[in-house]
């Protein structure tokens, strides 16, 4: 089914989100791509971790598609502790990665079967909201990706000073250099 209209707009932004996310970890060690950048622990493996199991649960299981692989931090209950959101010494990026595409394809499967009217029920919601449709979650889930996929921009460029995907475009290191001075002296009026 070809995907048109709302249908594929919203697929479009989610897809190009999802490769920004990824391409946040190109180059970097295991080390970088795991390890906490912020004080509340926000790591890139994390954010692609978390986001596989967003898209199996939003696009999958709440809308009558089970996901076809079990996550554990969500079969043991630990995703509440916020197990979903960084890497295990066990959980190797090529696994994570493939976990994640694999949640792809079954979110644009969902999308060709059922279309975006398609009824959703969400568990874990509080019961009088619990339902939905299709297409509220993948504009629920469009944000999200858009969302951490901006926190990978952020965390990337803290990591190696590498910024986002159009940080090339804009000027080049000298013009970089004076814009973050001219920041900074308007920020230091303020001092």
């Amino acid at each position: 089914m070809s995907r048109t209209g709302l249908a594929a707009d919203l697929h479009r932004y989610l897809q190009e989100s999802r490769d920004r996310l990824l391409a946040a970890l190109d180059g970097l060690s295991e080390y970088d791509i795991r390890r906490p950048a912020t004080p509340s622990g926000t790591n890139l493996l994390g954010l692609v971790k978390h986001l596989a199991g967003i898209e199996f649960g939003y696009l999958g299981d709440s809308v009558g598609r089970p996901a076809p692989v079990r996550l554990p931090w969500v079969e043991d209950g630990s995703i509440w502790d916020s197990a979903d959101m960084w890497a295990t010494a066990e959980e190797t990026r090529e696994d994570l990665v493939a976990l994640y595409r694999r949640a792809w394809r079954h979110t644009d499967e969902s999308l060709d079967l059922l279309g975006l009217d398609a009824p959703a029920e969400v568990s874990w919601w509080a019961e009088d909201k619990r339902r939905t449709t299709l297409g509220s979650l993948l504009v629920r889930t469009t944000a999200e990706t858009a969302q951490h996929a901006g926190h990978a921009d952020i965390v990337r460029e803290m990591i190696d000073g590498r910024g986002g995907a159009d940080h090339d475009d804009l000027g080049d290191a000298d013009w970089w250099t004076g814009y973050v001075d001219r920041i900074q002296r308007a920020a230091d009026h303020h001092r």
